[in-house]
């Protein structure tokens, strides 16, 4: 700034003067611009959920108004100059050597800027890389003013001031256009694209319903609204997990916040029941959902589990909300539903004796053996305040299909609780 504006103003360079005003523009924005990185640099509080990242893109639009300024200024003295036919500039040997010190210095301070842009993923710091290039170009119309100015053509010199104020108004547009982007949310240029390809290359069973990025301080917000089949309620969380992953792949320093709802769209009957089942936020479970076929109309049965201590007046409410959701399809006659509290924790009696349990898994392996003509593979029994419970692992035919491998197992769970009045539950697991 000392160089480029005092040498300007004593050798009458126009062009080293629009330089120099240029060069006191970039003092108050890089004080604006250190400031505004420091604030930036401030964590998320009450008052600034999202952060402080923004100050930055308020520096930079400081920083256009500085261009626009100088240019203005510099674009008025130009005119004036072209408009008297006056040239007062004495291009002197010093001239040219202050204004490639100048050349040298912009160089420098565009490299630096880059880098440190890249590494910060700074708008601010991007912004004075901007600038810092218009700087140098504009310094090298000057040389070339300078060098006319010399060779007999006075008003070379006014001619490179005005380049100069055209190279700060366009910086300052630049300046402008992508902040005012920024501020206004804006979705950033391919970054929702990329973040939509991630997405869909992650599963077919995951639909994309809703998608928002905004950008701030270099970095990204995404808001993601998927769908999956109500069926897959267990991997939903897992589904979240991997989207997120996905967009901060594609979007490195990026907030995800991922929503994940049943699917409604392209379902059969019994996946569109189970989503309206648990779209209810107080129904915690829906199995047992049965479609009974009579000629062109059909009748729906399901179980619905609800908190243990929730009230029936609560749950029945649900209920009838869910049955006139379901009756709606036109193929449907009549919805019926059943209300059951969700399992709370069984409790293991202390009193129970290890010599009890021996024989009750005598008796149980003789039965298996009675009925399946084979010894079954394991046998566990828990006693609890309720009564026993069983877990039995048996072997079925490899050729069986999945129905009758029930149907066994649902037999035995019938034979021993007939033997057994005691039990109070049976779990039977089979496998080939």
């Amino acid at each position: 700034m000392a160089l480029t504006l005092g040498t300007g103003l004593v050798s009458g360079s126009l062009g080293l003067v629009s330089s120099g005003v240029d060069s006191c523009g970039d003092v108050v924005a890089a004080v604006v611009t250190f400031f505004a990185v420091r604030l930036g640099a401030r964590p998320a509080d009450a008052d600034h959920p999202f952060g402080h990242r923004r100050a930055e893109n308020l520096s930079a639009l400081a920083e256009a108004s500085i261009l626009l300024g100088g240019g203005v200024i510099v674009v008025v003295e130009a005119i004036g100059r072209l408009a008297d036919g006056r040239s007062p500039l004495a291009a002197r040997w010093y001239v040219f050597a202050v204004i490639g010190v100048a050349i040298a210095v912009d160089l420098g301070r565009v490299v630096v800027s880059l880098r440190s842009a890249r590494r910060y993923r700074s708008a601010a710091l991007r912004s004075n890389a901007f600038h810092f290039a218009g700087d140098t170009v504009g310094a090298l119309a000057v040389l070339v003013g300078l060098i006319a100015a010399r060779e007999g053509f006075p008003d070379g010199d006014a001619i490179a001031a005005m380049l100069v104020a055209v190279i700060l108004f366009a910086a300052a547009g630049r300046l402008i256009s992508e902040n005012a982007r920024v501020l206004m949310d804006t979705a950033p240029a391919g970054a929702e694209e990329h973040a939509r390809a991630a997405i869909a290359a992650l599963s077919p069973e995951i639909e994309l319903d809703r998608l928002r990025v905004r950008e701030s301080g270099g970095g990204y917000f995404a808001d993601v609204v998927v769908s999956v089949p109500p069926g897959r309620a267990v991997a939903a969380g897992h589904a979240a997990d991997e989207i997120e992953h996905a967009v901060e792949q594609v979007l490195p320093n990026s907030d995800v916040v991922v929503h994940v709802e049943p699917r409604r769209r392209g379902l059969d009957l019994r996946d569109r029941v189970l989503a309206i089942a648990l779209s209810e936020s107080l129904v915690l479970e829906a199995h047992d959902i049965t479609i009974f076929e009579h000629g062109e109309k059909v009748s729906v049965s399901l179980h619905l589990k609800f908190a243990a201590d929730s009230s029936l007046a609560a749950a029945h409410q649900v209920a009838e909300r869910i049955e006139a959701e379901i009756r709606d399809f036109p193929a449907v006659a009549d919805v019926r539903t059943h209300l059951e509290p969700l399992e709370r924790p069984v409790a293991l009696d202390p009193s129970a004796t290890g010599t009890d349990a021996t024989e009750t898994i005598d008796t149980i392996r003789a039965l298996v053996r009675h009925e399946t003509g084979q010894n079954p593979i394991d046998v566990r029994v828990l006693p609890t305040e309720r009564g026993i419970v069983v877990f039995l692992d048996v072997s079925v035919s490899a050729r069986a299909s999945l129905a009758d491998a029930h149907q066994q197992g649902s037999e035995l769970e019938e034979a021993l609780r007939k033997r057994l009045p005691q039990i109070a539950d049976v779990v039977v697991h089979t496998e080939p």
